[in-house]
């Protein structure tokens, strides 16, 4: 684990939900309607690409709950509680482009840096009381911290709500570009993950994927 950096240099951000397909992310970083979505983002002040991407495996639990403006259905919060393997994707932004990333998560526009000071020093700050503004470091590459965002409750809290199709299909384009995966592997882990089952099944799942529009922006 590395220690504390950051205030204006640049910060991993690690995606685990929608955000591991680079198309989807890119409609953070530039503007614009993912595909299968039904909200438009403005975009960071700041609208240069990731200078890199890594796949990366998280301790924890991927769940679905809530209801996404974007999607329809559940959205995608990260349990930091030991309970496996998470896969993720590691992007490497500045400290702004991840605040402006918060700030669309949150349906604000992007206007101003967060201040990392705690997060950075105790692994954890909760900067306001929405569904992601609870800052999560886990750890550091290259010397550089990860960070993340997240619910501020856990698992054992959440209004588990399963996702939509879209949300599926996009999540699957993620673990395909960052890891690898078929989409009989993603909608089998996707299918299984607390707030999943109630609609899907890994059968019923991989169907989805596979008729989806392939997700491109």
């Amino acid at each position: 684990m590395s220690g504390p950096t950051a205030p204006g240099g640049p910060v991993w951000y690690a995606a685990y939900g929608s955000n591991m397909h680079a198309g989807r992310l890119a409609r953070y970083l530039s503007g614009g309607r993912p595909t299968g979505a039904v909200r438009s983002y403005s975009g960071c002040r700041d609208r240069t690409p990731p200078e890199r991407t890594l796949p990366i495996l998280l301790s924890g639990t991927l769940y679905f709950a809530l209801e996404s403006s974007t999607w329809t259905g559940g959205t995608a919060f990260y349990d930091p509680a030991p309970g496996g393997d998470l896969p993720a994707r590691a992007y490497l932004l500045t400290a702004g482009q991840l605040a402006d990333i918060a700030a669309q998560e949150m349906y604000r526009e992007p206007a101003a840096d967060l201040d990392l000071t705690r997060v950075l020093a105790t692994g954890r700050d909760r900067v306001g009381p929405g569904r992601y503004e609870t800052l999560l470091r886990l750890g550091g590459l290259d010397g550089i911290p990860v960070l993340t965002f997240t619910a501020p409750g856990t698992l054992a809290d959440a209004e588990l709500n399963p996702p939509s199709a879209a949300y599926l299909a996009t999540m699957a384009a993620g673990l395909a570009e960052a890891h690898g995966w078929s989409a009989a592997r993603a909608a089998t882990y996707l299918a299984t993950r607390p707030g999943a089952a109630a609609r899907w099944t890994p059968g019923s799942a991989l169907r989805a994927i596979r008729s989806a529009a392939a997700p491109s922006a």
